[in-house]
């Protein structure tokens, strides 16, 4: 087990760097100032048929300043690593403050937040994937390719990992000495055939999801591999073979493997607060979920309970604490199908009234301003609730969905449309086979309201989106999700063939 905060970040200077530049901050008179240093490691390796077939591997260090004077914001960042660079970061930072302050609309307020002082926080992985020889890594991909090329029917495979290691050091003003580290993987691979009827290419890919995990969840910790290597080329040649979906209203059964997509852009986009005030109008859209309608607004069915948090293990978006010093914590979004909540940060608190953050801010690098950005947000599951056989079996004319696909959402995340990896024809309560071609589309309300059923922990499984952009310039984040299989009645389908 090598769980411990990497030897690439030299966080011990960065705090001699923090003490300067704060102390500076402090003669400037600002109100708040936050010293930030990252060092983030973001790597991929790909196969082609068992072969290499390229690896990419970069490192982005450096530290940010952020202060906050006569109510305004100021930010500047560096890469060089001396003393008198993070005292020059400072004075930048106070200078464009100074320079912004005619311009502002209105004054910066940040909730108070608990200090926490010294405080270490690594995520729950057990083996750093930079720490894994290459030959291991490569043997270990090209292993399981060769397990899916050895299967008839199966032309060729793709593999591909992704990892992060992210290293944070924040100090502020207030007294807050906080280092963390934390890990996350994303494997997928792809087994490819073709129709047997028209020698179109058919690709299908493992549902493993992105996970706040180490290498060991490329070995079996967290997922059976060997059973869903074994099983997919299987349902690859059902998959070739499967007629077009005929068009129509169905009821759905959906795997949380395609579930956390829908709940990412219906929920969780939707959720947060700046964009139900607006400020990603420019770039992602709003909000049909508005701060006035907190309490009222009917957003799901009564079994619908979505929390959001940054603290369940292995999700992707699970941290100590977040870039303003605020510790995770857990909240209710929705609450029988009711909004009874939003994402805020400390700015997005002050104004929304709310007497504390609940941790939302996240940089996606050391020269970048923190933004408002999406926690862990999970549908939960019954307790004593169904398993996935039963809820199909009350099915009676529908499909079974599997795997995240495209997606396609409006502006105010209301309409949508979704395709999945695997599509299940359902007929009297029974998998009869797959089709193809299919996407479900519904408005947000729509769909959650028609939700009749979710599944009980055993269905239930933590997804995520491993990049979620956001912002401009555009920044990426992780997000997990969790969520149990679900049924959901009278959903429309269209044929994707037909629409093309």
């Amino acid at each position: 087990m090598d769980r411990e905060v990497s030897r690439q970040f030299a966080h011990a200077h960065q705090r001699r760097l923090a003490d300067a530049a704060l102390l500076r901050a402090r003669e400037l008179g600002v109100q708040s100032a936050e010293f930030r240093a990252e060092h983030v490691r973001d790597a991929s390796w790909r196969l082609r048929d068992a072969r290499s077939a390229g690896a990419s591997d970069t490192v982005t260090a450096g530290f940010s300043v952020r202060v906050l004077h006569d109510g305004v914001r100021g930010f500047a960042a560096r890469t060089a690593a001396g003393v008198d660079a993070a005292v020059a970061a400072v004075e930048e930072a106070v200078r464009v403050a100074r320079a912004a302050r005619p311009l502002a609309r209105r004054r910066v307020e940040a909730v108070p937040e608990p200090v926490h002082g010294e405080r270490t926080w690594l995520s729950a992985y057990e083996r750093d994937p930079f720490e894994v020889p290459e030959e291991e890594r490569t043997a270990l991909l090209a292993e399981y390719s060769a397990r899916l090329l050895a299967a008839p029917g199966v032309r060729h495979t793709d593999a591909c990992v992704q990892a992060v290691r992210e290293c944070t050091f924040l100090a502020d003003l207030e007294g807050n000495r906080i280092l963390q580290q934390r890990v996350r993987v994303l494997p997928e691979f792809t087994a490819h055939t073709t129709d047997p009827e028209t020698a179109a290419p058919v690709s299908l890919r493992t549902t493993a999801p992105s996970a706040g995990r180490g290498w060991e969840f490329l070995t079996g910790t967290g997922w059976d591999w060997d059973g869903e290597l074994a099983e997919l080329p299987g349902l690859l040649a059902e998959k070739a073979a499967a007629p077009t979906v005929e068009p129509g209203t169905y009821d759905l059964v959906v795997d949380p493997t395609n579930l956390w997509l829908t709940l990412h852009e219906t929920v969780g986009h939707a959720t947060e607060l700046d964009r139900a005030l607006g400020h990603e109008a420019s770039f992602a859209g709003t909000s049909f979920a508005t701060p006035d309608q907190l309490g009222t607004l009917r957003y799901g069915s009564p079994v619908m309970n979505v929390t959001a948090d940054r603290t369940a293990p292995h999700a992707l978006a699970t941290i100590g604490y977040d870039a303003e010093g605020v510790a995770a914590q857990r909240w209710d979004l929705v609450r029988e199908g009711v909004l009874t909540g939003f994402q805020v940060d400390r700015a997005g608190a002050a104004r929304a009234g709310y007497p504390r953050s609940n941790g939302c801010s996240f940089a996606d690098g050391f020269d970048r301003h923190p933004l408002q950005r999406m926690p862990n947000v999970s549908l939960r599951p019954a307790a004593g609730g169904p398993d996935t056989d039963e809820l199909i079996s009350r099915v009676h004319d529908g499909l079974y969905v599997v795997g995240d696909g495209s997606w396609s959402i409006d502006t105010r995340r209301q309409n949508f449309q979704f395709t999945g990896q695997r599509f299940h024809r359902i007929r009297a309560g029974r998998i009869t086979g797959q089709v193809r071609d299919a996407a479900y589309q519904s408005t947000t309300t729509e769909f959650w309201r028609s939700l009749e059923a979710v599944g009980g922990p055993r269905t239930y499984l933590l997804c995520g989106a491993f990049h979620c952009g956001k912002g401009r310039p555009v920044q990426v984040a992780p997000a997990g999700h969790g969520s149990p299989s679900a049924l959901f009645r009278a959903v429309g389908v269209l044929s994707t063939r037909e629409e093309r």
